[in-house]
Formats: structure tokens, C-alpha cells, sequence
């Protein structure tokens, strides 16, 4: 399916007929990860025409928004249902949607249901990997992962609303539970990480390879793109190979955003940055914003109203600690005053609001 992969003229000429994209990743305030977001006994259509709202006001004209392969694999009509009731609250916000099909971040063992509360102080407490590492250690349960993938993507393959398809986020950053499933145990942190290094093209690598070819076999008329996160370079190589438009996350300062953007600008392709916005890490609205404008890449925060999730903590954050004097993520508090004012008043003046 490699042969089907977008040409550098055509991906240019699709990136030039948008808006500076900019935007960030949305989950409801009243959702703890993404199953309780799509789930039809928790999907809160008011809270997200309401937050999307007030995106919309800060001139954000663009979401990244992760689905689940457990929610379609319970209720694909009726999933497929809500996707369109949000999709069309975004459009008429005026908002494309990113979504992300795939997750190795945080949660392993994601099950369906009623979904764990908030740990007080604790980031991204319930946040769940799809499909998660048993799934992904089982090839004989990839058939329904390559079901799930070819109906999103086939649906809303060409649907005006649906901007790109992220088809998968971090892989391999679920690497120390995926270890465990296939009998490693557990191993210090550092040789954890080089043994992330050393065995990441064995582990979700091949599930990435397969959806590639599952998206790209029902031919949708928007790219797919899966973003560069961390320095393994088999991982970063094949992506530079394979996405229609090069994506990328960036936590770190802004002389490292400048040198990233250089870089990857380099290939000939549209840049998107997918995550950026840590406070305490250095990554900025005001020391962020004004390069991706600058330099013509769009880009999506982490976060926009602060509830479940807790991204207001940073990752390492304890349980029971008190909400952080500089917020990490996130831009408004649950009522719609922002965290911020001159942040806002910055993000306006960029996008012209």
C-alpha cells in the first residue's frame, strides 16, 4: 500500500488550501478518558457544544479528538451516531476534527462500562490505551482491529468535516506493560528505556504498519499521518516514509520547537505539530505560538478545559496534591473563565479573533 501514499505536490496543495490550523486536543471536561467521552450512557453533547464554543471564541478552528476501538466494537452504529452529532456541533463552530484511531499512552487494560473516578492530583488518572497490549500481543484479534479501522475510516473517509487521520498516538509509549504481557516482567527504568529503544519495532510497530495499510486500502480522501514523539529511529524513519503530512509532538523549549520545525520542514511536507503546551516544561502559548504562526505549521495544545482528566498537574504529579500554582495543561477552568487572561488575549491576537 506504500504506492498509495500521497505525493509531496499533493499533500502541499491539500495543506494550502486550509487555515493556519490551530486548535488543540479536546476531550469533554466531563469525560475521564475516551470511552466515557463516546460511551452513550456518558456522551454529553451540551458539554461539548458548549466547550467547543468557547474554542471556537479563542479562534481555535480545529480538534484532535481520540475514539476508541472498544466503544465501535460494542455499538458500531451507535458510535458511529455520535461521531456525527459531534461532528457537526464542531462544524458549526467552525472546527475540522483530527482523530486519532489508536493510543499507547497511559492506561493498559481498557474495559467498557462505568469508568474510574478521578484520582485527586493524579494526571491523566483514567486515561485508557486502545486497543491495549493484550490486544496487541494477540494477532488473532487483529481482525477486529482492522474491521474497526476500516469502517471509521471508510465512513468519514471522505467527509468534509473529518480534517486528517492520526491512525496512531505514541506508539510504544505503552512499552513497560507490553513487555510484561509478553513475559519480560518488570526491569529498572533504565533498562526499560533502552530496551524501548532497542525492541520498539517489535512491539506496536507492527500494529502501526497494519493499520496504515488497513486506512489506505478504503482510500480516504483526507491524509494520514501518525506523529513523531520520541528519538527511535526505525520508528521516525518509517513515519518520515510513510505519512501523508509529517506530524510531531513537542514538550520542550522553544529553541528545540524552531530546531524540530526545521528539520522535518526539510522533507518537502506539511508540518503539524499534534501536542505542545506544558507550562513547567517551557513550552508556552507565548514562547510557542508566534514560531508556529511564524513558520506556517498548525498546532494543537494539550487540553482546553480543565475536569477529569487533571492535566492541570504535570505527569508526575501525587495523589492529593493541591491544584498547581502554574497550571500544566489546559486553558479554562470548568466555568469558562480561562486560567489566563493574557494567554487568551495572545491566542486571539494570533488567530485574529
Amino acid at each position: 500500500m506504500s504506492d498509495l501514499r500521497w505525493s509531496r505536490e499533493r499533500a502541499n496543495e491539500w495543506y494550502e488550501a486550509q487555515p493556519w490550523l490551530v486548535g488543540c486536543n479536546f476531550v469533554p471536561s466531563t469525560a475521564i478518558n475516551q470511552l466515557e467521552m463516546w460511551q452513550e450512557e456518558s456522551f454529553d453533547l451540551a458539554t461539548i457544544d458548549r466547550e467547543l464554543g468557547w474554542a471556537a471564541g479563542l479562534g481555535f478552528n480545529t480538534m484532535r479528538v481520540y475514539l476508541h476501538d472498544l466503544v465501535w466494537q460494542a455499538d458500531g452504529p451507535g458510535f458511529k451516531r455520535r461521531i456525527d452529532r459531534y461532528l457537526d456541533i464542531a462544524l458549526g463552530h467552525g472546527i475540522s476534527t483530527l482523530f486519532v484511531l489508536f493510543d499507547d499512552c497511559w492506561h493498559d487494560n481498557p474495559r467498557l462500562g462505568t469508568q474510574p473516578k478521578p484520582i485527586p492530583g493524579i494526571h491523566n488518572s483514567g486515561w485508557a490505551q486502545s486497543p491495549g497490549s493484550q490486544a496487541i500481543a494477540d494477532r488473532e484479534s487483529w481482525g477486529r482491529l482492522e474491521s474497526y479501522v476500516q469502517d471509521i475510516v471508510g465512513t468519514y473517509g471522505a467527509d468534509e468535516r473529518v480534517l486528517m487521520w492520526d491512525l496512531y498516538n505514541e506508539v510504544g509509549n505503552n512499552f513497560l506493560t507490553v513487555l510484561q504481557v509478553q513475559g519480560l516482567g518488570k526491569v529498572p527504568r533504565l533498562v526499560a528505556l533502552l530496551l524501548r529503544q532497542l525492541l520498539l519495532p517489535s512491539l506496536s510497530m507492527p500494529l502501526l504498519k497494519e493499520t496504515f495499510a488497513w486506512s489506505r486500502a478504503v482510500q480516504p480522501t483526507q491524509p494520514l499521518t501518525c506523529s513523531l514523539w520520541f528519538n527511535n529511529r526505525v520508528l521516525n524513519r518509517y513515519l518520515l516514509e510513510t505519512c501523508d503530512v509529517i506530524t510531531f509532538h513537542n514538550y520542550k523549549d522553544a529553541k528545540s520547537l524552531s530546531r524540530q520545525i526545521r528539520k522535518l520542514q526539510s522533507r518537502g511536507r506539511p508540518v503539524v505539530c499534534t501536542e505542545y503546551m506544558a507550562r513547567t516544561q517551557g513550552s508556552r502559548f507565548e514562547t510557542h505560538l508566534p514560531i508556529f504562526k511564524r513558520e506556517g505549521v498548525g498546532c494543537y495544545n494539550w487540553g482546553l478545559v480543565s475536569g477529569k482528566t487533571q492535566t492541570i498537574y504535570p505527569w508526575t504529579s501525587k495523589e492529593g496534591a493541591p491544584e498547581p500554582e502554574v497550571w500544566f495543561h489546559d486553558i479554562f477552568r470548568g466555568d469558562g473563565t480561562p486560567y489566563s487572561q493574557e494567554e487568551v488575549a495572545l491566542i486571539r491576537r494570533l488567530t485574529g479573533e
